[in-house]
């Protein structure tokens, strides 16, 4: 929301390090913030069970759009196996089943899926609950959503999974518009879209189903909370 903004009519020549975490920026975002203030976003990753795992620590090269690479005391690949680190948790409190899906013999499961590159920066891909699979492909619902954003007409959008008789699954995307495409024909901004997103990433993974809201549902901390539209649109 900020970098809807023309962040240039604003003095920010204080702004001396910006880091961001609790949900994946999409590029668009990165280079408008950076346009605007002359900052860098470097993105960091962790949960309330661990405190930070991985981030784009200033002695890294940066490489925007990546989580970074491992906090020190955590030893990091697509598994996390914990030699009890300070930040780590010891258990869910009076809820010992839950404890006991996340932990598997020395490793702790987050429940996120990640990518590792051949220099070990980790890259987000998405909550295991998020991800989408539609006719036998898998499909992260970040990688569409910074697609979307891309669309001029795109100021915020979920992608969740939505029922189909034939896939399984198809890509629902829940789009916000800016305020100058709100009155335009959705029917053709729609399709439009779809196209958009067709040339950005592989053809398969574009949004099949669309609908245009207000706004998105969020935590109190900011995040779109995806699991509330993906229960919404199952139990529809």
């Amino acid at each position: 929301m900020m970098v809807q903004q023309d962040l240039k009519k604003y003095n920010l020549k204080s702004v001396r390090h910006t880091v961001s975490a609790g949900e994946p920026l999409n590029p668009e975002v990165i280079d408008a913030w950076r346009a605007g203030t002359g900052s860098l976003i470097l993105e960091g990753y962790g949960q309330k069970e661990t405190v930070l795992l991985t981030g784009m620590f200033r002695c890294l090269k940066p490489r925007p759009g990546s989580m970074g690479k491992p906090a020190p005391g955590y030893d990091i690949g697509v598994l996390v196996k914990p030699h009890r680190p300070v930040g780590l948790f010891t258990r869910y409190k009076d809820d010992a089943e839950r404890t006991a899906k996340v932990f598997k013999g020395d490793y702790y499961l987050t429940g996120d899926r990640a990518m590792c590159d051949a220099d070990g920066y980790f890259w987000f891909v998405g909550r295991g609950d998020d991800i989408i699979t539609s006719a036998g492909y898998r499909i992260g619902p970040f990688e569409v959503e910074s697609a979307l954003i891309e669309h001029p007409a795109v100021a915020e959008s979920a992608v969740v999974s939505s029922p189909d008789p034939t896939r399984g699954e198809v890509v629902k995307a829940f789009i916000v518009l800016t305020q100058n495409y709100s009155s335009k024909d959705k029917e053709q901004l729609r399709t439009e879209i779809q196209e958009h997103v067709k040339k950005i990433t592989a053809p398969y993974k574009y949004p099949r189903k669309v609908e245009f809201v207000e706004s998105l549902p969020k935590t109190v901390s900011g995040k779109i909370r995806r699991i509330q539209l993906r229960i919404d649109e199952w139990n529809k």
